[in-house]
């Protein structure tokens, strides 16, 4: 029986083996050479252009197909669903008083019980239409892009839409994410690696130039386990050494789309398991800014540590990610001002992601980071555009919460996105009370006037 065998058993090892050897040569001549190199032969852009015909075509025959058949098709919301003038408290509540009496109500400076009515329908308004809590969840396409989770109107409609799907389906667990799995495998190992060896070398120029080298190749080996196609605008405006560059954030990967065009010193707290080894690695290389968890709650040490490090001209720019959470790339939320304190030059940066490929947003408190990655790895890719914005520094003048609204409000403009006052840690905390008192000290103000209104009485 083993004589049997045995040529059966050789020949699947051979097999195996020339499976391998294709596979691992396909990478390194297609994907790692190129990454090394910093050069695209444009096969990710085709791709994507062939995407979209498909999804095309696909979103018509759904239309086609609901018609046929008398289904209604959804349509998701806007970023407003209900249509508000911009009128202030004062306005609003004389108007309310004026329906409902006929005496001039202009100077009236008591309560009057339809002032409840005010209250009542903003309240009911911030329910109906939350600027906040649907910052953080995955925006609906209009589209259908072949993936299940994208899209309402997905069901039935024919036997080539559905043959369709499942094809994409196949392709998209069974070539692209083994793929991609491979090529993280293969960035996260060369960086832990990479990283470590160049540590050993004395500091100097020959350091700093093989660390700037080593971590711009990982990162471009770790975009393409994504299939990401970024396009890069206004590049004379890319941070320098000595300054700070800010972001809008939606991903975890927003690191790995900016590092990959440019290498940045990263600010973070210290974890432990694969992202600890990682840490540990990088650092060895070049001077990233890592905090214990026991440091990172004191404001003034982290900004001595922030401030030493763009004092120091050789040094990297250091890259944060103000909003301090992930928002789903239809806006950008209130800006901490710890980071516009130091003094600075800020260098802002505007990311914008194409959901029509693959949702980037990832909602931490409803998916793991495991998770999230094998959705990002099973999409068919991750588009994005990064705008490179002039440098801004601080006005006479101005305070850091000012300096801060300023920045992102430019970030916002150009990113095609919602600008925000809310505070994005209102993803798991309350409203603060001081938000309630604004709008008592506002109707008080309407009431009893200020102090300069009584004194003159």
């Amino acid at each position: 029986m083993e004589l049997f065998f045995n040529p059966f058993d050789n020949l699947i090892c051979i097999l195996l083996g020339i499976s391998f050897t294709v596979w691992f040569t396909l990478l390194l001549v297609f994907i790692i050479v190129p990454a090394i190199f910093g050069v695209s032969f444009g096969i990710r852009r085709l791709y994507m252009k062939t995407l979209l015909k498909i999804f095309e075509w696909a979103t018509l025959r759904i239309e086609r197909g609901a018609k046929e058949n008398n289904h209604p098709l959804v349509k998701p919301y806007s970023n407003a669903i209900i249509a508000k003038e911009p009128t202030s408290l004062e306005e609003e509540i004389k108007e309310i008083r004026r329906s409902g009496s006929n005496r001039d109500l202009d100077s009236a400076s008591e309560f009057e019980m339809s002032d409840i009515f005010y209250f009542a329908r903003r309240g009911v308004e911030s329910i109906m239409d939350d600027e906040v809590t649907k910052r953080f969840s995955a925006e609906e396409l209009e589209s259908w892009n072949l993936m299940t989770r994208s899209n309402n109107n997905f069901h039935y409609i024919s036997l080539r839409l559905t043959v369709l799907w499942g094809l994409g389906l196949l392709i998209r667990y069974g070539f692209l994410l083994p793929l991609r799995v491979t090529l993280a495998f293969t960035g996260v190992g060369l960086l832990v690696f990479l990283t470590s060896v160049v540590g050993f070398l004395p500091n100097g120029r020959m350091k700093n130039f093989l660390s700037e080298k080593v971590h711009l190749m990982c990162y471009r080996i770790c975009v393409r386990a994504l299939t990401a196609i970024i396009t890069y605008h206004d590049s004379e405006n890319k941070p320098k050494n000595g300054g700070i560059c800010v972001a809008n954030h939606t991903s975890p990967i927003d690191v790995i789309i900016l590092a990959s065009d440019g290498c940045y010193a990263m600010v973070g707290q210290i974890h432990g398991g694969l992202m600890g080894v990682i840490q540990r690695s990088m650092v060895k290389a070049c001077p990233h800014v890592w905090f214990e968890r026991s440091e990172v709650k004191d404001r003034h040490l982290v900004a001595k540590r922030l401030s030493d490090h763009v004092e120091d001209k050789s040094k990297l720019p250091i890259l944060i990610f103000p909003e301090g959470t992930c928002i789903n790339n239809t806006s950008v939320m209130m800006f901490k001002k710890g980071s516009f304190e130091i003094g600075a030059s800020v260098y802002p940066v505007a990311i914008k992601y194409d959901p029509r490929f693959g949702d980037a947003f990832w909602n931490s408190s409803k998916f793991g980071m495991v998770n999230y990655l094998l959705r990002m790895m099973s999409s068919w890719a991750i588009v994005c555009s990064v705008w490179y914005l002039p440098p801004m520094s601080r006005e006479e003048g101005e305070d850091a919460a000012q300096f801060a609204n300023r920045v992102k409000a430019a970030i916002a403009r150009q990113g095609g996105l919602v600008d925000l006052l809310w505070d994005g840690g209102l993803k798991r905390g309350k409203v603060k009370d001081t938000f309630k008192e604004e709008q008592q000290k506002l109707y008080s103000k309407m009431l009893v006037g200020t102090q300069e209104d009584r004194s003159r009485s």
